[in-house]
């Protein structure tokens, strides 16, 4: 059987989108974030049955590559227009609630569409395959863009759970090309890492639960120092001791359906995990004051802000998790994508 990972896709492919190490790329992607042309694959290779056991890959080359353009023309389309319906169907899990909040949001403050559109383009598609049984099913398509700097890399998370339904994006991250792992390969394809797995120094079903666990109390000492580890837990609280407003932060676990981690091996033993979180930022202000939003906050905010605004983050993450064994810093953060998805004032 051929190498189906890393290996250009047949024709050069465009797209639009965004992430958290992109700086004001991925800014732009996120506020108008989306995904939504169809796209019906063939069954080639991808047909299932209840209780199905084969190991099959997620889709050939090919039907990736139609993926990748369908959901490159659809975010195009609803970036354009600031419409999320015209993505809705292209966009899923973490990426999708952003997506779509962002799109609302800016439809709200600019209805005649987005003035400065300029067409987002994914070139030099690789697409990583892991090879599973039954659904859902996933792949990566690891990309250049037009976005950012040209060392960068997309990585765009392809998730399907049935043979009926579109390839939708479910997670986004944007790494330097270095920072992108050699995945570990079996009969040329790429290998998935089961939820629940021994084999790494924290199984891809606790990512959640302990990086929650270390924003709140910055224990355990899973999590590598950098970014998005302590220097996040040092930025949050510095903004808890602002005079004259009180920030509070609550982190929750968000694993379930589309927001479920999913993770691939790499040669060296370890694994690159995709995995979600949510949380709630409330501030206070001292009496006679109101907290201000800017305006993509204010058209998703619901209550009036007298002195209390609430605001709901959606947060995914990309680690890289080491072997079993590893004691400490067995998790470094290499990308955090997040977006604001609601608001309440009070």
């Amino acid at each position: 059987m051929r190498r189906l990972r890393l290996r250009r896709a047949p024709g050069r492919r465009t797209l639009e989108q965004r992430s958290s190490r992109a700086g004001r790329a991925l800014a732009r992607f996120l506020a108008a974030t989306a995904a939504g042309t169809v796209l019906s694959l063939t069954a080639s290779g991808c047909v299932t049955v209840h209780g199905e056991r084969a190991l099959l890959p997620p889709a050939t080359e090919a039907e990736a590559a139609q993926a990748l353009a369908d959901f490159t023309t659809a975010y195009n389309r609803a970036d354009k227009a600031y419409d999320p319906g015209l993505d809705a169907g292209r966009v899923t899990g973490p990426l999708g609630e952003i997506n779509q909040a962002g799109l609302r949001a800016r439809s709200i403050n600019t209805p005649g569409g987005n003035p400065e559109h300029k067409p987002l383009e994914l070139t030099d598609p690789r697409f990583v395959l892991p090879r599973k049984a039954g659904w859902p099913r996933w792949f990566v398509a690891d990309t250049a863009s037009n976005r950012g700097s040209g060392d960068q890399r997309w990585l765009l998370v392809f998730l399907r759970n049935g043979p009926q339904q579109l390839w939708e994006v479910a997670y986004l991250t944007i790494l330097p090309r270095s920072e992108v792992p050699e995945f570990a390969e079996e009969e040329g394809y790429a290998v998935p890492v089961p939820a629940d797995t021994d084999a790494l120094a924290v199984a891809p079903r606790d990512l959640g639960k302990e990086y929650v666990a270390y924003l709140r109390d910055g224990k355990p000492a899973t999590f590598a120092p950098g970014a998005h580890t302590t220097e996040w837990r040092a930025q949050r609280q510095k903004a808890a001791q602002r005079p004259g407003m009180a920030t509070q932060y609550v982190d929750q676990v968000t694993d379930r359906g589309d927001f479920a981690p999913l993770g691939l091996r790499t040669r060296d033993g370890g694994a690159l995990v995709f995995f979600a979180t949510r949380y709630f930022e409330r501030q206070t202000a001292a009496k006679g004051y109101r907290p201000k939003v800017g305006p993509d906050v204010k058209a998703l905010l619901n209550g009036e802000i007298k002195s209390t605004v609430t605001r709901e983050w959606v947060s995914s993450q990309a680690v890289l998790v080491k072997p079993a064994g590893t004691d400490r810093n067995g998790v470094t953060v290499t990308g955090r994508l997040q977006g604001v998805v609601g608001a309440e004032g009070s």
